[in-house]
């Protein structure tokens, strides 16, 4: 059993909807640490990692750790009739199902299935990356909206100097570089040069979680997969795994 109290509703109403349109269903934990949820996509090219953290709730009262199975266009179809303003509260309620309790100018309630999802967690600590940049999130959502002109694809690279994210079609090419050094560009570790390349259909619903943080931490390697990680600092935190596309030249 478990009730849990949420006053800043944006904590889930700006994470959530993003995660459901990677994901259709996922399993939450829900311990004295708060709620996490590890899951792949049913491609296997990406994996969301969320943690709430249980200090970013106003009430948070768990008789013994829990998981729960949802189908998360459900919950995100609840989650966009909740206004901002509004305080969520999260019961256990029934056996079967998930209540929702909206409390606002008046109260609402909503009840989710819950369903039995056998999946299992995928190993994302083993990840090795090759290199790290934190940046503002705007530099990303500008690359990835100039991409959407050229093609179907980004490359990001970075390196000791700089990074740059880019894309090149037929006849046409877009860039967007930062130096070290470059305001916008807040951290880079890159002892040698990194590369590689990204399906943009996903990076367009990666960068949608820019909603949470104005700075970002992106972790790749040549050909190897990137980490997008997005903050609400002591509360929440957001890491969305891409795979790479490998060229064949």
């Amino acid at each position: 059993m478990f009730r849990i109290v949420l006053s800043e509703a944006d904590l889930l109403k700006n994470s959530i909807p993003i995660i459901a349109d990677i994901i259709d269903e996922g399993v939450f934990t829900i311990d004295q640490n708060g709620i996490s949820l590890v899951t792949p996509d049913r491609t296997m090219v990406s994996v969301v990692d969320l943690k709430i953290l249980s200090a970013a709730f106003d009430e948070y009262k768990i008789d013994a750790p829990a998981t729960i199975g949802l189908n998360l266009a459900n919950l995100a179809a609840v989650l966009r009739r909740v206004k901002s303003t509004d305080k969520i509260i999260l019961d256990s309620g029934k056996g079967d199902k998930l209540k929702i309790t909206v409390e606002g100018s008046g109260t609402r309630t909503f009840e989710i299935p819950l369903i039995d999802i056998k999946t299992e967690k995928p190993p994302v600590e083993q990840l090795n990356f090759g290199g790290k940049v934190e940046l503002e999130t705007s530099v990303v959502e500008e690359g990835i909206a100039d991409a959407e002109v050229i093609g179907d694809s980004v490359i990001f690279e970075a390196g000791p100097t700089g990074f740059k994210m880019y894309a090149k079609g037929d006849v046409s090419s877009a860039e967007l570089e930062l130096k070290k050094g470059t305001d916008r560009l807040l951290d880079l570790k890159a002892e040698k040069p990194i590369k590689s390349q990204y399906p943009l259909d996903y990076l367009k619903k990666m960068i949608k979680a820019g909603k949470l943080s104005k700075q970002m931490l992106l972790e790749f390697g040549t050909d190897y997969p990137i980490r997008m990680t997005f903050k609400a600092i002591d509360k929440l935190n957001l890491s969305i795994i891409l795979a790479p596309r490998v060229s064949e030249d």
